[in-house]
């Protein structure tokens, strides 16, 4: 696998991430009781949560969102950007990280700092993931759909297994300080995740106000957001225009996987998934 290190266990992409930058964020980091991270697995719907919160913050005024860039907005804790322009952030943050939970900074388990984990999918985001890695200079591209979903299984991509991710972050869903979502659900009832958001973060909106956050996190909203779409990402990481929002959907990959694959990655998920009470995977 050119392209990648490897710490702990797991492949992280060198164009990005640096090994000292991640043993900071675990090791010395500071996550203050007042912060806000929102949590996933690469693919899962992160900047669509991410702009959704940003426009909580707001009060559904665009302003912030339309000037602002996204990874701006919400730091990456564990990029080499992210993580010193959070150290010299003062008052309430927002952040993201993709980390797993092993590697998540340890202050955030002696604080009140509230966490929203998305869910998606693996199957949509295996195939979310394939199509957005052509369009990079990350990892080297697979040849074919088939080869990334052995990658996929075998956790070696970026970021390494979705199930341990998934697992090892679903293991602290009954704290009070986490929120769980699915990608699912955002899809299919957006406003009454915005009201779970806001309930969770203790934000009150009037229902003008909760229209508008609506309506600039829209797919197609962020789409035409130049500070929201990734087209301004530097040239030395993507080769040929950078894809973020593809189709926005939830059950693309019937459109791409045989009868063959989803029978193999089915079985893997019984397999790795095994104790988890079905109502956690609404996509199932």
């Amino acid at each position: 696998m050119s392209g990648y290190f490897w710490f702990e266990g797991i492949p992280f992409p060198d164009t990005v991430y640096k090994r000292e930058i991640i043993e900071e964020s675990h090791d010395k980091f500071v996550i203050r009781d007042e912060d806000t991270v929102i949590v996933s697995y690469p693919k899962s719907g992160t900047n669509w949560l991410i702009e959704i919160v940003c426009l909580i913050q707001t009060k559904g005024n665009p302003k912030w969102i339309q000037s602002v860039l996204i990874w701006e907005r919400s730091p990456w804790i564990e990029t080499k950007k992210g993580l010193p322009t959070l150290i010299n952030t003062e008052g309430p943050r927002l952040m993201s990280s993709h980390l797993p939970l092993h590697l998540f900074p340890k202050s955030f388990f002696r604080s009140k700092a509230k966490v929203i984990y998305v869910i998606r999918n693996p199957r949509d985001v295996l195939v979310s993931a394939y199509f957005f890695l052509h369009n990079t200079k990350v990892i080297d591209n697979p040849e074919s759909l088939g080869t990334y979903i052995e990658w996929f299984l075998k956790g070696n991509v970026p970021y390494g297994s979705w199930f341990e991710h998934t697992r090892n972050w679903l293991s602290v869903r009954e704290k009070d300080n986490f929120l769980l979502l699915s990608y699912e659900d955002m899809k299919k009832n957006t406003r009454g995740t915005i009201e779970k958001i806001c309930d969770f973060l203790g934000k009150k909106l009037e229902p003008d106000e909760l229209d508008l956050v609506l309506k600039y996190s829209s797919f197609q909203a962020m789409k035409e957001n130049k500070m929201s779409n990734f087209s301004l990402v530097p040239e030395d990481v993507v080769t040929n225009g950078l894809v973020l929002m593809r189709k926005g959907t939830t059950g693309d990959w019937k459109n791409h996987f045989t009868v063959a694959q989803a029978e193999a990655f089915d079985k893997v998920f019984q397999e790795k998934m095994a104790g988890f009470p079905p109502g956690l995977f609404p996509w199932k």
